[in-house]
């Protein structure tokens, strides 16, 4: 809630429910979680987030406001979790069946890492905002006893992998890996994030054509809308 870019983003409307609201109502569909957290800060504003995570029958858990190594971390304690799933609460179009790929792909691996189809990681083609991030627990406390800096601690990522950079911090100690896009919705042009007022205006003008016709739509859908309705500036085409 306390975003500077967009205040208060994380309840604003998305067809008549909040932001967060559409997110958790598509992540709660996927197969390969144990449990769904709810991880915020633990202020006063961000109060309506704590209720609205009530509201959808998932965890909540409040901590620290800006190092979210530790809030993270602790959620993970609190929750018993070997691995844990990252999905940032400003991504609005979440694909169920991409986090499960990225969680079951991660499961198989035989060495603890970083596992990530949350945007383009090594030319694998996705959109950036339908997948997720998973890193194993252990590694997360390692980071936490050994990492002081801020941009650290608020960027959880960063002791993992560099999205800018594409590179590992150190892929001896955590090794990087992902999943190729199927070929459907191979679009690393697309960004379906929701930091400025400019990115919400876009996605609210996506989920007010695409959620009446089908609330679970896909991304291909969006593809489609994007590709052959959108148009820049103007309401969509119905």
């Amino acid at each position: 809630m306390g975003s500077t870019r967009l205040p208060g983003k994380s309840m604003l409307d998305l067809a008549g429910a909040p932001l967060v609201g559409r997110i958790l109502e598509r992540v709660k569909r996927c197969q390969r979680l144990d449990e769904i957290v709810l991880a915020i800060p633990d202020t006063r504003e961000d109060t309506p987030l704590s209720r609205l995570g009530e509201d959808y029958g998932v965890t909540v858990f409040a901590g620290s406001e800006n190092d979210l190594v530790e809030r993270y971390y602790e959620a993970a304690i609190a929750s018993r979790a070997d691995i844990v799933g990252r999905l940032p609460a400003d991504n609005a179009t979440p694909e169920p069946a991409e986090i499960d790929r990225i969680a079951q792909h991660h499961l198989s691996l035989e060495r603890a890492g970083f596992s990530s189809n949350l945007t383009t990681v090594r030319g694998n083609g996705y959109p950036d905002g339908i997948g997720a991030e998973m890193f194993d627990f252990s590694l997360l406390a390692e980071v936490r006893e050994r990492n002081t800096d801020p941009i650290q601690r608020e960027h959880v990522h960063r002791n993992f992998f560099d999205y800018n950079t594409q590179q590992g911090v150190d892929e001896s100690w955590c090794p990087i890996s992902t999943v190729q896009c199927p070929p459907e919705f191979s679009r690393p042009d697309l960004v379906l994030d929701v930091n400025t007022d400019e990115q919400y205006q876009f996605i609210r003008e996506l989920y007010e054509y695409l959620y009446p016709k089908n609330p679970r739509f896909h991304i291909t859908d969006t593809i489609r809308w994007y590709d052959e309705v959108y148009v820049p500036g103007q309401h969509s085409r119905v």
